[in-house]
Parts: C-alpha cells; structure tokens; sequence
C-alpha cells in the first residue's frame, strides 16, 4: 500500500478522474501556476499533463469561479473548482447555494448538475482569521448540497472520486494541515460512498464523533484515555451531508457516552445538530450529559500562540470525556 499525504491523494483522485471522463476539468485561482507545483499540493503538475483547456486558471473572483462551475455542469461538463479558502466560500455562496444547490429540485429531479466545489479550510498554519475560519456549518444548513471532509488521504482520494462521479453539487473540504501527513492509501482503484461514516477505532465506554483534522485529535485522545481506563470509540463521520445517522446512533447507543469534537467555532456548530440527533433518538441510552470539544467563538487568531489556544487538542478532549465518565 503507498504512502500519501492528503495533498498528493487528491492529486492521485484528480488525475484518475480526468483520465477516465473527458468531461472532468479543474479551475480555480492559481491551480496552474508555481504555487501549485509543490508535489504536495493537489493540482501539482496537472496543467502539465492535461493543458489549459482542462486546467483553468481563473481570475481571482470566487463568485466567477463558482458561476463558472455551475454553467458548465448545466451544459453537460463535470467540473471541479477550487475555492482557496474555506471564508472565501461567502463571496461565491450565490451561485452555491441559490443555484447550485436548487437546479435539481426545480427540475424536479429531471435534470442532473454534477459539479465539485474544492476548498481548503482549517487553522494551524499562521493565515489568519479571513483564511481559517471552518464554515461547514453553514453549507451543511443547504438543502440540495452534499458535504464531505476527509480526516485521512485514503477517505480523501475514495470520497473525491465520488463526489466527481456524483451527479448533485458536493462541497468538498480538505484541512490545509492534512496535505502534508501521510498515511496509507490502496493502489488499486476504489471509491467510498459518500454518507457513509468509518468507526476508526472501535470502543466500549464514550463514542468520540469527529472529522478532518480532528479525527487525529481524536485518535491522540483515545490513547491516552486507554491509558487511564477508558476505552473510548471513535466515529469519524466523513460526511456530514448526507450524515450516517445509523452509524452515529448506533455507537452511542453501544457506549452510552458521547464527545462532539470539531475545530469549527461553537454556536452554532454542527456539533449541536449531532446531539440533537442522538436527543431525539438515543437519549434514553445515555448514561451521561453530551460534550461538546470546539474552537472558542473567536475569530481565528494570526499570533501563533493565540492560534495554537484556539485549536481544540487532545488535552482539552480528554478533560472533556473524563468529565463524564
């Protein structure tokens, strides 16, 4: 099995996709230029390979960008944009979500609109709070979109190769932090299902529920936890649109505990809509009050220090789990 970053898995996805499906092509600010040559970076290397008609280097308007995609899908293409940055979404959210997000529900359901919105998103890397703020909460409050993020390179290759595929709108969203850790990743050809959640590690007494980068917060936890006792389980959701409600209900209802952890700011996070869930249909399982582990409701710091704080760690989760055992 070869080791990747996520960088290089989403280049590899990238690659297979445009080889197999003509109608597949990538644009978005500087996907072609020197920046993007990095071999860790994901469209590395791919204007080389595939030219200018399928690699599109777009001006630096996210709005553009995003109308761009939503054109081409309604004429029959399948395309993959980038957006740089997770804040920088709002400026394209018209056409994302007012469009994009609609077109198959107005059709009723007659017409398909394929098309991939790819962002990064995620603190940790001194950008500031205009690049590293996690808004999945709000697209995963629009109807019509499906929303994955990725915590590993192999879920990231097998998940953008089914949001290509995928004939609705996928907001795609990959932790700027997680292009340069590797991890194992199948040489052969596979997808996985979008909706579909992955218990990593598999535990008796408190469910973790997480994603992206936090998945591997979540692992640190866990073993620590081990250490003093606690076999904790950790459900990395993968997907939050559709959302694998029977995965997630099904661990909590095993281990009658549950930890909500994300670096997404806390009101209003999607955190709460997973304990409402497990409220409405697993509340007579639980032996404890839910836990919510986030990022404080700050704007992301610039200051390293600062950011470092408002990063949730496996500190802060442990603490978190051991307050309810």
């Amino acid at each position: 099995m070869q080791q990747l970053t996520m960088g290089q898995a989403v280049n590899q996805a990238l690659r297979e996709e445009m080889l197999r499906d003509f109608n597949v092509f990538i644009a978005g600010e500087g996907v072609g230029v020197s920046i993007h040559d990095n071999p860790l970076m994901p469209t590395a290397g791919l204007l080389k390979d595939f030219g200018p008609e399928r690699v599109k280097d777009t001006p630096v308007s996210e709005a553009a960008i995003a109308g761009l995609a939503v054109g081409s899908s309604v004429m029959g293409l399948r395309p993959v944009v980038e957006i740089m940055f997770n804040p920088f979404v709002t400026i394209a959210s018209d056409m994302i979500v007012n469009h994009a997000a609609k077109l198959r529900y107005l059709s009723g359901g007659k017409s398909t609109f394929p098309l991939v919105v790819r962002m990064k998103s995620g603190a940790g890397f001194g950008a500031g709070c205009q690049h590293s703020h996690n808004l999945e909460a709000w697209m995963a409050h629009c109807p019509g979109l499906k929303l994955v993020m990725p915590g590993t390179p192999a879920d990231a290759k097998g998940l953008l190769k089914s949001a290509i595929r995928d004939d609705n709108p996928v907001v795609f969203i990959e932790d700027m932090m997680l292009y340069f850790i590797p991890g194992p990743v199948p040489e052969e050809e596979y997808t996985i299902p979008i909706g579909k959640a992955d218990v990593k590690r598999v535990g008796s007494d408190v469910s973790i529920v997480s994603w992206s980068k936090m998945v591997g917060v979540a692992l640190k936890g866990a073993q620590i936890l081990a250490e003093k006792g606690v076999d904790a389980e950790v459900v990395d959701l993968r997907t939050l649109l559709p959302l694998d409600r029977e995965t997630l209900l099904t661990s909590v209802r095993k281990t009658g505990r549950l930890v909500v952890l994300h670096e997404a700011t806390r009101t209003g996070g999607f955190a709460g809509e997973i304990c409402a869930i497990v409220a409405e249909d697993a509340l007579n399982s639980l032996k404890a009050p839910f836990r919510r582990v986030t990022g404080p409701d700050i704007p992301v710091p610039f200051s390293p220090p600062l950011e470092r704080f408002y990063i949730p760690d496996e500190n802060n989760l442990v603490e978190a789990v051991l307050g309810i055992m």
